[in-house]
């Protein structure tokens, strides 16, 4: 790594090897592995959470990555109910977290001109603010509750393309969520349980909307190692970091990047994992192709026939490198872990063999499963 002179700025001149390695590296990918279920949730600042298990659940399958057989998913139900771990938005984050979007909620839906959706859904939660009060009254004298056990006097029904019409109660909790007033108070799935948000969220001081900002966008880029600073905006967590770090480019790779400073210049050791479909190293598919120059998509919404690597293919890391994609299926009626195929995007070595065999096995072991090859 080098600096070279743009401008009047200095910016960091990367290897795509460089950026990489600071990437997987950031994401905790790398050797030693990381103990702590906690510490690896705040470096990796959430979770997503999918209610897909072909192999796992998201969240416990990235957590198993980096943790290992020795991670019990128990650890991460108990920190959700126990309001360690707060659910926003359909990703888990340390509570302490949530000072930082607190301020964000306080102006739902937005500062400054709004857009024509955002002014629709403002009419309809005013449209429909008795079931609002219906749902905040329920809350502070019965919660925590379940979705069944909130009443749905929505006198302006929810119309959406079709997938969400009527489902009115859920709609407003989502709005209800992004305004502050009601948080997911523990569970997961048709079992995730609602409260009043001042009963879930730690009651310290809100930051600031635009120091929240800054400071979402610092801790962003330490997990992700290397980000670039603007573009086209993702659903969900963002993949962008505006100013946050300190610039670089990345040969062979356009447009305008930031890395973490202290990720610069330390030294690396890589190893095997199996990620989940949507770890956060490859979440990004624009950023994973510029780096990793792999091609991966998630499959289990293309016919079965018009699949490459199959319904649920985890990617394959070694090293600094992405090379191949494991198309596995936990049955636990059987007791096996069915291992379809090992798609190798290049001959792997005896050593890249020996090493991914051997997180397939650890996989297995996790899942409480015997590996079957079909």
């Amino acid at each position: 790594m080098s600096l070279v002179s743009h401008d009047v700025r200095e910016v960091h001149r990367l290897s795509r090897r460089d950026a990489r390695r600071i990437a997987v590296r950031a994401q905790l990918l790398d050797q030693p592995r990381p103990t702590d279920l906690f510490e690896v949730v705040r470096r990796l600042t959430l979770l997503q959470v999918d209610p897909i298990k072909a192999v796992a659940p998201s969240a416990d399958l990235v957590l198993w990555s980096r943790l290992g057989s020795s991670y019990d998913p128990q650890e991460l139900s108990d920190a959700v109910d126990e309001h360690a771990l707060v659910e926003l938005e359909g990703l888990l984050r340390p509570a302490d977290d949530l000072v930082l979007y607190r301020a964000e909620m306080q102006v739902w839906p937005g500062v400054g001109e709004l857009r024509d959706w955002e002014e629709e859904q403002v009419e309809w939660v005013e449209a429909n603010t008795a079931c609002r009060l219906d749902i905040l009254d329920r809350l502070r004298s019965d919660g925590p509750l379940l979705l069944r056990e909130l009443p749905d006097t929505c006198v302006v029904p929810w119309k959406s393309s079709g997938w969400n019409d009527n489902k009115n109660v859920q709609r407003m909790l989502i709005f209800l969520v992004r305004s502050g007033e009601v948080a997911v108070a523990g569970g997961t799935g048709l079992r995730r349980l609602w409260d009043l948000a001042e009963r879930v969220y730690p009651d310290d001081p809100v930051v600031p909307l635009e120091e929240a900002g800054r400071e979402r966008n610092e801790r962003r880029l330490r997990a992700l190692g290397i980000a670039r600073s603007r573009g086209q905006l993702m659903p969900g967590e963002p993949n962008l970091v505006a100013d946050a770090g300190e610039p670089a480019v990345i040969d062979g790779v356009r447009g305008e990047w930031r890395v973490d400073p202290a990720q610069l210049g330390q030294p690396f050791r890589g190893r095997a994992a199996l990620l989940a479909p949507l770890d956060r190293l490859i979440h990004d598919r624009g950023r994973m192709a510029d780096l990793f120059e792999f091609d991966y998509q998630l499959e289990m919404y293309k016919p079965a026939a018009a699949r490459h690597w199959g319904y649920y293919a985890l990617p394959v890391l070694y090293g600094d490198r992405l090379v191949g994609k494991l198309d596995a299926k936990a049955d636990h009626k059987d007791g096996v872990l069915r291992v379809f195929a090992l798609h190798e995007d290049e001959p792997f070595t005896p050593a890249m063999s020996q090493a991914v065999q051997a997180e397939i096995d650890d996989l297995a072991r996790w899942l409480q499963l015997e590996v079957d090859w079909v």
